[in-house]
């Protein structure tokens, strides 16, 4: 009977946050560790709903997330797409409601941090404060290049530039091809601004011209420069 390799999951601790667990001191560490929970997600489990209070800060280790947001009609709009960091912090720090629903695309470990103890960390480590502040300052940059792009592009370059920041947040599979990310055609619409109908046939135009390959949910970026120009010239 041949050796079977056995395959062993990494277990995530909120070590694996360097932007949080990297920056304090010793003592702190221990604080953080002793007071956290850690929460675990199946795949297409709603991690929060629009309209629910935050229960404290998230941070994201493992796994891939969608932060959607219903719009006219019932039709979801995604508005950022996460593989690491904070999620729903926005809400947290404002004091408000979620104004934007969360779903795993796949199995996710998040740590969530209490108010209380986020805050005593806060006030005791300016680090902490200056990783927050620039996780709300880069997220804010691309919201804001986001809402030019899609309300100016044209279709082709709007799901061009959707396949490049795929691409730039998780990355290829061992290949250095195909996108480690399996969107629906309806997931890739919403995150493009635009129908569904529409999304399918784009995809169609760029097989055609050898940009990329597609088999079900599995996308294969072929001529990276050209989908690059694409995205750029709108």
């Amino acid at each position: 009977m041949g050796n079977k390799k056995k395959i062993v999951e990494k277990e995530h601790t909120i070590k694996d946050i360097p932007q949080v667990f990297n920056v304090l001191t010793t003592e702190e560490q221990a604080y953080l560790l002793q007071n956290h929970q850690t929460l675990r997600f199946k795949k297409n489990e709603i991690i929060y709903h629009e309209g629910e209070p935050p229960l404290g800060l998230m941070c994201l280790s493992d796994g891939k997330v969608k932060i959607f947001k219903e719009g006219v009609g019932g039709r979801d709009q995604i508005v950022r797409m996460a593989s690491g960091g904070f999620i729903g912090y926005r809400a947290f720090f404002a004091g408000e409601s979620h104004i934007a629903s969360a779903l795993a695309m796949e199995s996710c470990v998040i740590f969530l941090i209490p108010s209380d103890v986020i805050y005593k960390l806060m006030e005791s480590n300016n680090k902490l404060c200056m990783n927050i502040i620039r996780s709300f300052a880069s997220e804010l940059g691309f919201t804001r290049y986001r809402i030019v792009t899609l309300t100016q592009k044209h279709i082709r370059g709007r799901l061009a530039e959707s396949l490049v920041f795929l691409r730039d947040i998780y990355g290829y599979e061992e290949d250095n091809c195909t996108l480690s990310i399996y969107l629906s055609r309806e997931d890739l619409a919403n995150f493009s601004n635009m129908t569904t109908s529409n999304a399918i046939r784009t995809l169609s135009n760029f097989v055609n011209e050898n940009v990329i390959a597609v088999d079900g949910r599995i996308i294969k970026i072929l001529d990276e420069a050209k989908l690059e120009r694409i995205s750029k010239l709108g």
